[in-house]
């Protein structure tokens, strides 16, 4: 399963990069993934035209969209859009961080888990 990660280089600039969990076990319903150590999660919800300026992460987390579209601006400059079902493996916890903005007229819903 390919998911999207947001990390930041030695001199602090952040980047996009694509990453795959592998799979650990095939079933017959499907695929599955080894357990990732996580430490809680937290739900956010936030209007539509939410905009957070530039912020690294407060932590190495997973965010799962599960409602509305959010943009998110690396600050290398690349752009990536984010809808429900996408999974964003967030490490930029030092240097610039990110720009995030909500897109849409309705309420944009995520969980934040914290990756051990």
């Amino acid at each position: 399963m390919r998911i999207h990660n947001l990390y930041a280089d030695p001199d602090g600039e952040t980047h996009f990069r694509d990453i795959e969990v592998e799979c650990a076990d095939a079933r017959p319903w499907g695929n599955l993934s080894k357990s990732l150590p996580t430490g809680g999660m937290m739900f956010v919800e936030a209007a539509g035209s939410a905009f957070a300026d530039w912020h690294p992460a407060p932590c190495r987390q997973y965010v799962i969209v599960l409602s509305g579209e959010v943009e998110v601006t690396a600050s290398d400059g690349e752009r990536r859009a984010f809808k429900a079902g996408d999974v964003v493996l967030v490490e930029d916890t030092t240097g610039k961080g990110h720009l995030t903005r909500m897109s849409g007229d309705g309420l944009h819903r995520a969980a934040f888990v914290p990756a051990d």
